[in-house]
């Protein structure tokens, strides 16, 4: 399978970009630029489908509302952790709108804006679950914001939502390292 030229360009450029603003994830940058390069060359699976285990794209979203102090968090049911939305790409390759589309999926709010650019790469290991081995995620995370009402619905993908305070996450015992990385990041970008 190749891709279309125009989704490879503005995905490695929108990496290159990340790496230039962030230049302590400049590695993941290049790994997820690797992964598009990879199936370009060899004619790989869909990086964009859940199915290719050796590595696929998701994507999240960093949800603040309006005035950017908190985060809306999931109690991830399947992980049994908090963490930020987001999910499979399922061939989408536009990762903004997948961002987008799986946080108004999970929390049922209206009115979301997605930024353009990339905030975060987290390239981790998901864990065998019943017939489905251990496989990569490429994690690409887009801020999103919410314009309208905070009340949000838990969907069947949580045990619980919950909007926390940004500046107070890394002080947060168990919190997942990428997370405190978001919080520090998204702070040092406010102060």
């Amino acid at each position: 399978m190749t891709l279309p030229d125009a989704t490879v360009s503005s995905l490695l450029a929108a990496f290159a970009r990340h790496a230039q603003v962030w230049p302590d994830e400049a590695e993941a940058a290049v790994e997820f630029a690797a992964l598009l390069a990879d199936v370009e060359r060899s004619g790989s699976e869909d990086p964009f489908r859940r199915e290719r285990l050796a590595g696929h794209f998701t994507a999240s979203a960093w949800l603040v509302e309006a005035a950017g102090r908190r985060l809306l968090m999931t109690h991830h049911r399947k992980l049994d952790r908090w963490l930020q939305l987001g999910g499979h790409a399922d061939g989408d390759r536009d990762l903004a709108a997948v961002a987008l589309r799986e946080a108004e999926e999970e929390s049922g709010l209206a009115g979301l804006v997605v930024e353009p650019e990339i905030f975060d790469l987290d390239r981790h290991w998901i864990p065998e679950r019943g017939d489905v081995p251990g496989h990569w995620h490429y994690d690409v995370r887009y801020i999103v914001r919410a314009t309208g009402s905070e009340d949000f619905a838990v969907s069947d993908e949580s045990h619980a939502l919950g909007w926390r305070e940004i500046e107070a996450l890394p002080a947060e015992p168990g919190i997942d390292p990428s997370i405190v990385r978001m919080a520090r990041k998204w702070v040092s970008r406010h102060a």
